[in-house]
């Protein structure tokens, strides 16, 4: 006598609510909140970051290309501000070497 035994079905995964490019779609909302928030602070390594980011998300192919765009013009938008704020500072552009 046979014994049937029960065929093991492989069970279907849901699909990801983000595509398959879910890392450069989150590396273009980074790069948007941390081009933001360069723009108050700390934006000499913030806004550097925030073009990195969204250099690495566009070349990845991300879905929110146009977060991606914003977090790479607020990013240019950290070192201008940067760029001001130094060139108006009283006694311009110092370097101190720490003599």
């Amino acid at each position: 006598m046979a014994t049937s035994q029960p065929t093991s079905q492989p069970v279907p995964q849901p699909a990801s609510r983000l595509g398959s490019n879910a890392a450069g779609n989150d590396t273009a909302v980074a790069s948007f909140i941390i081009g933001l928030l360069g723009l108050f602070i700390l934006n000499v390594v913030l806004g550097p970051l925030a073009l990195a980011l969204a250099a690495v998300s566009l070349a990845r192919g991300t879905r929110r290309r146009g977060r991606a765009l914003l977090g790479l013009a607020l990013g240019a938008a950290d070192l201008v501000v940067l760029g001001v704020l130094m060139t108006t500072h009283t006694g311009g552009i110092i370097l101190h070497l720490g003599i």
